[in-house]
């Protein structure tokens, strides 16, 4: 297949590098400082499913460089905020055939996507796998709490298509499957995310550190709480009935496969990059206000972690 890799961070790293070892005719689209780089060296994955080195096809900057092309897919790894930017300048690569493929965090992803490319190519990921930047296209995978899932939200897309595309993904070691919920698993993550995240960010510990201490265990009960009612207002699924069901799946399952690891919110604020706590915490405390109901906890999480994020980026 042809493929582009959109965002060349740790995650757009693993699949650019795991598919091009596939024997997949992979391209990246990545910032301009970062091109000769990576089509220097390559790209590189390390840690949990072993080495990998792989050079691709081409990585540019500007995707209409990439014109012409016939493309199989487009997966977009870019953080959720550069979507505005990023999503207007690949509409004209997906053709009737193509798929978008978006593997990011957070709400309104798919939505914005469908302003620009028809519904029946959309891909939504549910991707709950941790990988850490080590320098540029060098990503090491440090957890995986569980399969990659893929589906289309509206299930406008065969579920035979879906299947190929996830066995494509699990040939490449990255384990994948298709399901016909898929906006039930994304949920899960934005719940997991917006619990684990900006706390991970603010007290610079592992996850397990959180789940340990009774102050910030009581603040994720507090985050849980106010998304499930949020959710419940909203008439939307999630994959439990209710809050207490997913801390018995939360803190017995989801938390111990990830105890040590640390948040990538935290990584962002390090290097000094912008957060996509706008796409989590923040879109949950708007959309409480939006429907009626409220958020406190994920509203004040949000100031703290724009706050940390702005002094950070006023030292770099």
């Amino acid at each position: 297949m042809k493929i582009l890799v959109a965002g060349l961070g740790a995650l757009g790293t693993v699949y650019s590098c795991l598919l091009s070892g596939a024997g997949h005719e992979v391209y990246g689209l990545a910032k301009e400082n970062s091109c000769e780089i990576i089509n220097n060296n390559g790209v590189k994955v390390l840690g949990l499913w072993g080495e990998h080195h792989a050079f691709l096809k081409k990585t540019v900057s500007d995707p209409s460089l990439l014109n012409g092309i016939d493309w199989d897919m487009v997966i977009v790894t870019v953080k959720s905020y550069q979507n505005a930017d990023v999503l207007p300048k690949l509409k004209d690569l997906i053709q009737e055939h193509t798929y978008l493929c978006l593997l990011q965090n957070g709400y309104g992803n798919y939505e914005l996507a469908s302003q620009y490319v028809s519904k029946k190519n959309i891909i939504m990921g549910r991707v709950i796998f941790g990988a850490e930047t080590l320098a540029t296209a060098v990503s090491k995978v440090t957890v995986c709490a569980d399969d990659v899932m893929l589906g289309s939200p509206e299930n406008l897309i065969p579920m035979d298509n879906l299947e190929k595309i996830a066995a494509l993904f699990a040939r490449a070691s990255i384990p994948t499957k298709a399901t016909d919920r898929i906006m039930e698993f994304v949920r899960a993550k934005i719940i997991n995310n917006s619990a684990l995240n900006p706390l991970g960010a603010l007290f610079e510990v592992p996850y397990g550190e959180l789940a340990a201490n009774v102050y910030t265990k009581n603040i994720m009960d507090g985050i849980i709480e106010e998304i499930f009612t949020l959710l419940k207002k909203m008439g939307q699924k999630t994959l439990w009935p209710d809050k207490e069901s997913y801390y018995e799946v939360f803190y017995d399952q989801l938390i111990p496969v990830t105890a040590a690891h640390r948040a990538s919110m935290l990584q962002d604020i390090k290097r000094g990059r912008q957060t996509e706590i706008e796409a989590l915490n923040g879109a949950i405390a708007g959309l409480a206000k939006q429907y009626g109901t409220h958020a406190p906890i994920n509203e004040f999480l949000t100031k703290i972690i724009k706050a940390k994020e702005s002094l950070r980026l006023d030292k770099i």
